[in-house]
């Protein structure tokens, strides 16, 4: 029994990559955007395993990589995980807020603080249940401008297609006769 509680015992991750592993979990339930993808299951039915899934890219990322990653390469990782993952295209900044906790949660735990690691651990414990407050603002939907907008050149001074064709209907169309003569009515019909 001796030899296989020493062999689990080898296997064991280090005290500092279960600690960073902890902290990351935690920051990343921390992440609004992450939140709503996760709540909303943008990320189908396996979205809260994806998220743990995303922590342990990250850990992984830290443990394997030399040099250990930067907030450019956190981020970016947040990033195309969120667009691959749960169909979102994040334009807030938020990722790189997000990257710099975790590479500084690396530092931290490497250097034997375990503060941070707390301080995201009760926070996340505290947001357990609570919605993610979001706030709707008028986007720039210049992404969702058609082409045929932008050739169009400078319509801002020209009335609406609506009225001009209203304008062209209320003209009669001439009448020319077999003759090649246009025909002038008049304007009432009681000349008789």
């Amino acid at each position: 029994m001796s030899a296989t509680t020493s062999t689990s015992a080898s296997a064991a991750p280090a005290p500092t990559s279960v600690l960073f592993a902890r902290g990351v979990i935690a920051r990343l339930a921390l992440w609004p955007a992450l939140r709503i993808a996760v709540e909303q299951g943008w990320g189908g039915p396996e979205s809260a395993e994806k998220r743990t899934w995303l922590a342990s890219v990250i850990v992984d990322a830290f443990e394997e990589q030399d040099p250990v990653p930067d907030i450019g390469y956190v981020e970016l990782t947040l990033l195309q995980v969120m667009e691959d993952e749960f169909d979102t295209v994040l334009e807030d900044g938020s990722a790189e807020i997000v990257a710099k906790d975790v590479v500084k949660l690396w530092d931290d735990v490497q250097s034997g603080n375990q503060e941070a690691v707390k301080i995201f651990e009760e926070q996340a414990e505290r947001s357990k249940g609570k919605k993610v407050e979001v706030e709707e603002v008028a986007g720039d939907n210049s992404d969702w401008e058609d082409e045929s907008d932008e050739e169009s050149g400078d319509d801002e001074d020209e009335a609406p297609a609506l009225l001009n064709s209203q304008a062209k209907q209320a003209r009669p169309v001439p009448e020319v006769d077999e003759d090649g003569f246009t025909v002038v009515k008049g304007k009432s019909k009681s000349h008789r």
